[in-house]
C-alpha cells in the first residue's frame, strides 16, 4: 500500500476519532457540538474606506472575517474626481483599477502582498487580455502573483473595459 494513502487514512481515523470525542464531552455537557465548533468564527466586519473610490452601487469596501478580506470589484474611476471620464485603453483602466484596490487594502493596513486572489473581468476579451497579461505581473513581487481568474463580460459599471476583485488574507 502507498505510504501517502496509509497516513491520509490514519489522518482521517484520527480526526474522525478527535471529532467523536468533542461530541462525546459536549453532550455530556449539554453543549451542542457545531455551536462549540463555529463560536470561535468571528462576525465580518464591513469596511468603507473614506479615500476610497466612489461606489456605484450599493456595497462595502471589503468585507472580513476570520483573517480573510473580500475586496469588491473596482471600476477605473478616480477617486478624487469620481466623475472625471474613465482612462483610455484597458492598461491605463488597469493600472487606475489596481490603484483604487491598493487604496482600499491600505484603509484597513493590507498590501498587495497580502492578496491571494483575483477576478478580473474583461469587457473585450480577445482584444486585452494579452494586453492585462502582460501587465499585470508588474503590480505584485516576482514570483508572487496571486491565484487568479479572468472572464470576458458583456458590459461593467460606468462602461469600463476592467474590474478587478480581491480576496487578501491577514497575517
Amino acid at each position: 500500500m502507498d505510504m501517502r494513502l496509509r497516513s491520509a487514512g490514519t489522518v482521517r481515523k484520527s480526526a474522525f476519532r478527535d471529532w467523536t470525542l468533542t461530541r462525546l464531552r459536549c453532550t455530556a455537557m449539554k453543549v451542542d457540538a457545531f455551536q462549540l465548533e463555529t463560536s470561535a468564527l468571528s462576525l465580518p466586519v464591513h469596511h468603507m474606506i473614506s479615500s476610497g473610490p466612489r461606489p456605484v452601487a450599493p456595497f462595502s469596501h471589503a468585507v472580513e472575517a476570520d483573517g480573510w478580506v473580500f475586496v469588491t470589484g473596482q471600476m477605473p474611476t478616480d477617486p478624487a474626481a469620481p466623475d472625471a471620464p474613465l482612462p483610455e485603453g484597458v492598461e491605463a483602466q488597469t493600472r487606475r483599477v489596481v490603484e483604487n484596490l491598493k487604496i482600499v487594502l491600505g484603509g484597513i493596513g493590507l498590501g498587495l502582498e497580502h492578496v491571494t486572489m483575483a477576478r478580473i473581468y474583461l469587457t473585450e476579451f480577445k482584444r486585452d487580455y494579452a494586453a492585462l497579461n502582460a501587465l499585470w505581473p508588474s503590480f505584485f513581487e516576482p514570483g508572487k502573483l496571486p491565484a487568479r481568474t479572468t472572464v470576458g463580460v458583456t458590459a461593467l459599471a460606468v462602461d469600463a473595459l476592467v474590474e478587478i476583485d480581491f480576496v487578501a488574507r491577514r497575517p
